[in-house]
């Protein structure tokens, strides 16, 4: 499989940007064979992957990935409860860049429960943009993510203006970079609903290797932070789970979907793991900076019966 071609990856993992690229490969269901030269000029849906998880119908609604999305509402519950921790958190280093973070987590969990559960269903004219508008969030979370792991080493000055606009200016280019690469590649489905292109290097060296090597510094920033910074063993092993978590996550999604469709009779398939481990990998994330944070500069706010504000002192 090339990097212009989507068919290996869509035919194992249940994505929802197949929906709207094609390829000269095509699974056929009937026989369980594979055609490769196959002709898609007038063919207008996308790559449909070997085994998915069966959608249910709840009244008189089509709802598609039903476990995804049980794991994607429980993440917006957990994502919020770690958005409330930081904001207590008054004195945290790096609290409003990871508060800003987490939002975006935040909304890239909305976007991802309307393109997987079908609010916006492929083949509607919405669909392509809610794709590129979810992968934007994703490329906009990987990008901020960059910038706060340069914080432990003390090149500016956390929460002011100088960081967090170098935190929103990454988070930009980060959607901007990944949303055009998305809808350019979408753009002939958007125009007359048929896909004309099969070329998609672009995306994919945008989406996967840039976000993948951003990925890999911002680990590498916290590998140097815990090990020569602020030396603690704990959360060098924190980082390491995290990493697991992620790393099975993307197993999960792109290698054993299949197997694990098969396995449970189209109930399930490896994005419902694939969710778990990346809502696991960002509770990693939050661990992981509430251990580094100094201890000596935290003390609890708290809001008494007559509305007044509390502080109190453990240290």
């Amino acid at each position: 499989m090339g990097i212009s071609d989507f068919a290996s990856i869509c035919a194992k993992a249940p994505l929802p940007l197949c929906s709207v690229v094609k390829s000269t490969s095509h699974y056929i269901l009937s026989n369980s064979t594979t055609v490769h030269n196959f002709d898609p000029e007038h063919l207008n849906v996308g790559i449909l992957p070997r085994c998915y998880s069966r959608p249910i119908v709840l009244a008189n609604t089509v709802i598609f990935g039903i476990g995804n999305a049980f794991i994607n509402i429980g993440a917006l519950g957990v994502l919020l409860i770690i958005i409330f921790n930081i904001r207590q958190k008054y004195t945290a280093i790096g609290r409003t860049e990871y508060l800003y973070f987490f939002q975006l987590t935040l909304l890239l969990t909305i976007f991802t429960l309307i393109v997987d559960c079908g609010v916006s269903p492929p083949g509607s004219s919405s669909y392509p943009y809610f794709v590129a508008i979810q992968i934007g969030f994703a490329g906009a979370c990987c990008w901020s993510l960059l910038v706060t792991g340069f914080l432990g080493f003390n090149l500016w000055e956390d929460g002011t203006f100088k960081s967090m606009f170098f935190v929103r200016t990454a988070s930009f280019l980060g959607f901007a970079a990944n949303f055009l690469a998305s809808i350019l590649t979408f753009k002939s489905w958007i125009q007359d609903h048929h896909i004309s292109s099969m070329d998609t290097t672009g995306m994919f060296v945008v989406v996967y290797i840039v976000n993948a090597v951003i990925l890999f510094i911002y680990t590498l920033c916290q590998l140097l932070v815990s090990l020569f910074v602020v030396r603690n063993l704990w959360v060098t092993g924190s980082i390491l789970l995290g990493v697991f978590f992620f790393v099975m996550g993307q197993i999960m999604s792109y290698a054993l979907s299949n197997v694990i469709c098969e396995g449970v009779n189209h109930y399930l398939d490896g994005l419902f793991f694939g969710s778990l481990c990346n809502l696991f990998t960002l509770m990693m994330v939050y661990k992981i900076w509430d251990m580094t944070t100094d201890d000596d500069l935290e003390f609890s706010v708290s809001v008494n019966k007559e509305g007044l504000v509390v502080y109190s002192n453990e240290f």
